[in-house]
């Protein structure tokens, strides 16, 4: 079998036209998954994660890492691109992001099990969240990585929280309980967590294109993919 390498100052590897879910070897709700490749989203395994999709019934378009974690990197059809990338600066969902391009990338499995792949995950997504849009999914929220201003509809009172990645001003916002027009915030300083909506559009404005997760409730992953599928 001939496998590629890829490396993060070429060209991706892997291009979709479709949302990509990048999964990883932490928690994943298999039925999530199975709901996921039936909205025609493309599966690639994060290393370990090829096995995590094979688990839920599913065959993985590709498996992406130094391939130290899945069971046997043998064995998979021709419809399972096998990509190894010996390199060990970055993780194996940073080589997933580095080795892929899609209008969406979901990453499930990365977050949860153990606190360092949580905080490699989230460093991973702000490197990257200037070039591309990310979405952390655990049990019960996604974290979605933006880079400028957005607007989503929402039930009044639930939880609209946001984060920052990076020391980051707010020119605006509509629809939420705390505006956030004018505040300035940074990790530890003043942080954007456990908002609400106030009405049913919600839309948040940065002042300019530094990264920033918008975390809500797991419910608003259909209609965000719809969006960008």
């Amino acid at each position: 079998m001939q496998v590629p390498t890829a490396n993060p100052k070429k060209k991706p590897v892997l291009e979709f036209s479709r949302p990509l879910a990048i999964v990883g070897g932490g928690a994943v709700d298999h039925a999530l998954l199975v709901e996921l490749a039936r909205l025609g989203v493309h599966m690639v395994g994060a290393d370990g994660g090829g096995d995590v999709i094979a688990a839920a019934g599913l065959t993985p378009e590709a498996i992406i890492g130094d391939l130290d974690s899945i069971g046997s990197a043998e064995g998979w059809g021709p419809e399972t691109r096998i990509v190894r990338i010996a390199e060990q600066i970055t993780t194996d969902f940073e080589k997933c992001l580095y080795s892929t391009r899609a209008p969406i990338t979901v990453a499930l499995g990365m977050t949860g099990r153990r606190f360092d792949h949580t905080l490699s995950a989230i460093s991973a997504v702000t490197a990257y969240a200037r070039g591309r849009r990310i979405a952390l999914v655990d049990e019960s929220d996604l974290a979605l990585a933006l880079n400028g201003p957005f607007r989503f509809a929402a039930q009044p009172g639930e939880r609209v929280s946001v984060y920052p990645l990076l020391p980051i001003d707010f020119s605006a916002s509509r629809g939420l309980l705390y505006p956030l027009d004018g505040l300035h915030l940074e990790q530890g300083g003043r942080l954007g967590t456990s908002n609400a909506a106030a009405a049913e559009e919600v839309e948040i404005v940065p002042a300019d294109d530094t990264p920033w997760l918008l975390i809500l409730e797991k419910s608003h992953l259909r209609a965000i993919l719809a969006a960008h599928g």
